[in-house]
């Protein structure tokens, strides 16, 4: 009769990584460190290897994504990995067409008029970003086994943001807005669809095997509190909904810090906040629940060493050994940045953060 018992899958070696163990609030004995862009053009064998080929073609080669992220992981020292890819992948299966220039993404036929979001297509399929899929598959045969490899999205605000705005330069996101005050009825139609397709999209890079996944609101600190919870917050509820209840959410937001108990709200296992809150601040709205990533200000990383880590101590003092944190910026590193003092901060921050916890 024993050998008719279900036998137990083993767990991959990466699930006692420091990363997962912080998003689980377990004890870990130095502090997990990512970085959001830890592969990208400050990286000269990045640039080597994209070469000088349209961006989203390069994203399509699942080979090239891997490749330039095992080297971020393996040069930088850092605790995780993500998959190489762009929030704005999503928008072309829709029926939105996406071109990157010199000044950045482009939407060529933005959403302008209630009768553009009927249009739109539902992701009936994830074919169309099979890609995705692969490079996740790519990237996990080139790590390390501990390694734990994030998947990713953007959120239905940010991504309908771009498709609005015709790409990224809309600082005041007026296009955005009006067509949220204006055409109330189609602005939730659009984030219903937005919202179905994130769900079924970062559903596929689980089932892939993806050990995190992280939803990006990029530009959802444009909003007030209460236009948060007006017109954002329902979709961001059905996505999070959309997704295995036990599984490592990161929720990521940009700008406004007075939107986090919304955050909280919506959902999410651990909460990504940026430079503009303490990161104590964040400790005490939502720390006793979730866990917490973030928050140095990219722009340090352009300051001599010096400063580098006078920041990093004063953000690991507000931190103070609380269970619960991924040290991470509070976005992106700039593309100006040297490779050095990158590789600085991530050993910084392990040496640091063992003394604190060797404290504790």
């Amino acid at each position: 009769m024993d050998s008719c018992k279900p036998v137990a899958k083993e767990r991959p070696a990466w699930w006692e990584s420091r990363f997962l163990r912080a998003a689980r609030r377990e004890p870990v004995d130095r502090l997990p460190v990512w970085l959001m862009r830890q592969a990208g053009r400050f990286m000269p064998e990045y640039r080597e290897i994209r070469g000088d080929g349209d961006f989203l073609n390069f994203c399509r080669d699942p080979r090239r994504c891997a490749r330039v992220m095992e080297i971020a992981v393996r040069q930088l020292g850092v605790d995780a990995a993500i998959v190489f890819s762009d929030l704005l992948v999503i928008l072309e299966p829709l029926g939105l067409h996406v071109r990157y220039s010199g000044g950045g993404p482009q939407i060529t036929n933005p959403i302008r008029e209630p009768d553009d979001v009927r249009r739109l297509r539902p992701l009936e399929s994830i074919q169309p970003l099979e890609f995705v899929l692969e490079a996740i598959w790519e990237t996990y045969r080139l790590l390390p086994a501990e390694i734990p490899l994030i998947g990713f999205a953007g959120a239905p605000f940010t991504l309908a943001s771009y498709a609005i705005e015709g790409g990224s330069d809309g600082k005041s996101f007026l296009r955005t807005k009006s067509f949220m005050y204006r055409f109330e009825e189609a602005w939730f139609d659009l984030l219903e669809l937005l919202a179905r397709a994130v769900g079924r999209f970062l559903s596929a890079q689980i089932e892939a095997g993806v050990a995190a996944v992280q939803i990006f609101d990029t530009w959802a600190g444009c909003l007030s509190p209460s236009d948060y919870e007006q017109f954002v917050l329902p979709q961001m509820r059905k996505c999070f909904a959309s997704l295995p209840a036990d599984f490592p959410v990161i929720h990521f937001a940009t700008g406004n810090p007075a939107l986090l108990p919304l955050m909280d709200e919506a959902g999410g296992t651990v909460l990504g906040v940026d430079w503009r809150i303490r990161l104590d601040e964040a400790f005490r709205v939502v720390g006793a629940r979730k866990a917490i990533q973030g928050n140095l200000d990219p722009a340090v990383l352009l300051a001599p060493k010096a400063m580098i880590e006078k920041a990093v101590r004063q953000l690991l003092h507000q931190w103070n050994g609380r269970p619960g944190y991924i040290f991470n910026l509070g976005h992106g590193v700039l593309p100006q940045t040297p490779v050095e003092h990158v590789k600085y901060l991530v050993d910084l921050v392990h040496e640091e953060s063992a003394r604190i916890l060797d404290r504790h």
